[in-house]
Order: structure tokens, then C-alpha cells, then sequence
């Protein structure tokens, strides 16, 4: 398969997997008033499942490739377990499911912020202009008043910070070798053995439409996964990371024709800015590769 084809695939992949973790918002908030680990487990237990069976009959099976990454794999799983609960906590309370999408795409940003703590890679100028343009737009999304209100956008914010967190040990894993399978099985059932005990403590009966969203949560949640690992094997991140905000323009239409969802006008705006800032940040990235290569080939 040549380049171009790769990469259009890549992109059809990704659109998937917003498509899918867009889905799962929905069905996430579909599932009701119920405790926020209870859907922490559901979202996560399926995937585990799934994960583990892929690699039982892989060649290599459970190996870790190095006894640093076990520190990174935990780190990732940490952040990503709580980047999940903030998540949630948003989707059941914000105005919209597509403003919780919105405030959990921040973790790009957070990304080059933690890449310059963990990896010493230090932001250019523009990286940190885009970076401040999506915490303003992020702001705005926000609409910040100083009482418990700010809550669940604080909840949103904080979610993709976790993720950016994430996004970096993910990095770091991929450096030292460490296969996506083994940390997309670690994460899952890190998230499912911790929420266990809290699943089970409070436990909260469920309808059968409960069980059903929920169940329906973990299938989506799983086919993301399995989307987004298949988007990157074929395209690198800077060709077509920017389409995995689709999941923005996919929740806001989910949560408009199944929840009778209308985001804010400031909400918008601050779409329209997180959008711009990501649209820039691609376009820089694109530019930077190629006069790099140019530079090697001259």
C-alpha cells in the first residue's frame, strides 16, 4: 500500500475512533444518574477482556519489554484511570456532551507541556501561542464563575490534562519498545481492578436500558481503541491527529438528535478557538516535517 492510501486510511480510521469514543459519551450519559466508577468499570472491563485474548494467542503474549517501562505503563494507566473519572464526571454534567468532548481534546496541548517536563522537548514559540489559544478557547467553553458551578468544566479541563499526561507515557512506552497491545491490556485492566472494589462498594441497581448503555459504552470504548492504534501504525500522529476532533462535530450532532442537546453560543466560540488552535498547531507540524526534509535531501 502506497503512502497516500496509507494515509487516507489512517484518516478513516481516526474518524472512526471519534466517531466510537463520541458514541460512548452518549451512551455514557444515556445510562443515567449511576455512580461514576460503576461506568468507569463498564467502560474499561470489556476492552480488558477483548485485549487479553488478543494477546494470549499473540507471539510474545504478556511480555513487558523492559523493567522501566513497568513505571511508565503505571503512570499512563494512573492518568488515563483518572483522566476517565473527570471525563465522566463532565459528560453527566456539563451543558452538552460535546463541550465535555471538547475540554477532553485538550490533552494535545497538554501533550507539548508535559513532553517539555518529562522529555525535555522544549515548545517553539508557535506551539505555545496554539497552547495558549486552547485554554482560551477552553475558557470560553468554560464560562468560569467563581462557585460550585465551574465544577464539571474544572472536571472537563482536568480530564484532558490526565490524558495529555497519558499521551506522553504513551510516547515513552513507544520509544523503549513497548507494544501498543501490551499498554492499550495494562491501562484497561489497571482501570478495571481499581474500580472493582468501588464498583462493588456502591453498587447501584440498573434497568435493563442501563445495563445496555453501559454495556454499549464498552463495546464503543473498545472499538475506539482498536481504531485509533490502527490510525497511527499506518500515519504518523502529525498527518492525522487533527481529525480526531471530528469527535467534537460527531458528540454535538449525538447529543442534538438523542438528547435534544443545543451547545451555548460561548461554547461555540470556544469550539471554534480549541478547533483553530489544533487546525494551526497540524498545519506548523506539517510545515516543520517537510523542511526537514527537505533540509536532509539538500
Amino acid at each position: 500500500m502506497h503512502g497516500a492510501a496509507k494515509r487516507g486510511l489512517g484518516v478513516l480510521f481516526i474518524l472512526g475512533a471519534a466517531a466510537s469514543f463520541a458514541c460512548m459519551n452518549l451512551f455514557v450519559n444515556l445510562a443515567g444518574d449511576l455512580p461514576v466508577m460503576q461506568k468507569v468499570f463498564f467502560r474499561n472491563a470489556l476492552t480488558a477482556i477483548v485485549v487479553f485474548f488478543l494477546l494470549l494467542f499473540s507471539r510474545k503474549k504478556f511480555r513487558i519489554e523492559s523493567k522501566e517501562s513497568l513505571l511508565w505503563l503505571f503512570l499512563r494507566s494512573a492518568a488515563g484511570f483518572i483522566g476517565i473519572i473527570f471525563n465522566f464526571y463532565a459528560i453527566d454534567h456539563l451543558n452538552s456532551i460535546s463541550d465535555a468532548s471538547i475540554l477532553n481534546k485538550l490533552s494535545p496541548f497538554f501533550a507539548i507541556l508535559f513532553s517539555a517536563l518529562l522529555l525535555k522537548e522544549k515548545p517553539s514559540i508557535p506551539e505555545i501561542i496554539f497552547i495558549l489559544l486552547a485554554f482560551a478557547g477552553a475558557v470560553c467553553v468554560a464560562e468560569p464563575r467563581f462557585d460550585m458551578s465551574v465544577l464539571p468544566a474544572l472536571s472537563g479541563f482536568l480530564g484532558g490534562a490526565c490524558a495529555g499526561f497519558a499521551y506522553t507515557c504513551v510516547r515513552v512506552l513507544s520509544v523503549k519498545g513497548e507494544r501498543g497491545l501490551m499498554t492499550v491490556f495494562f491501562f484497561s485492566a489497571f482501570s478495571t481492578v481499581v474500580s472493582l472494589p468501588f464498583f462493588i462498594a456502591g453498587f447501584v441497581p440498573m434497568t435493563a436500558m442501563q445495563w445496555l448503555w453501559l454495556l454499549l459504552a464498552g463495546v464503543a470504548a473498545t472499538a475506539g481503541q482498536f481504531f485509533i492504534t490502527a490510525a497511527y501504525r499506518l500515519s504518523p500522529a502529525r498527518e492525522i491527529a487533527v481529525f480526531d476532533y471530528a469527535q467534537v462535530l460527531f458528540a454535538a450532532l449525538l447529543g442534538f438528535f438523542f438528547l435534544s442537546q443545543t451547545p451555548k453560543v460561548m461554547s461555540l466560540i470556544g469550539y471554534a478557538v480549541i478547533l483553530s488552535a489544533a487546525v494551526g498547531k497540524w498545519l506548523y507540524q506539517l510545515r516543520k516535517t517537510k523542511s526537514a526534509q527537505f533540509s536532509k535531501t539538500y
